[in-house]
């Protein structure tokens, strides 16, 4: 999949998948202007014919894999 980043416009949690509804990763804008929102599920799922019709791909889906390690302090235990 062809991956580009615009900073100027990243997704945010308000950007939901166009098929399922979860929090959208992948932005495909297409030839005619108007753009495709998708989770990382089915980003993957389409990429073949996503790849056919895109003239852009951005994938954020790499937020994913970020982890962030919470602990809880000793009065919380």
């Amino acid at each position: 999949m062809t991956t580009v980043l615009t900073p100027a416009s990243p997704l945010t949690a308000a950007d939901r998948c166009d098929r399922c509804g979860a929090q959208a990763y992948l932005r495909v804008v297409l030839a005619s202007g108007g753009e495709l929102l998708f989770c990382a599920h089915h980003g993957r799922k389409f990429e073949p014919e996503l790849k056919k019709i895109a003239v852009e791909i951005q994938d954020e889906s790499g937020r994913l894999t970020t982890a962030t390690t919470v602990t809880a302090t000793d009065d919380e235990r």
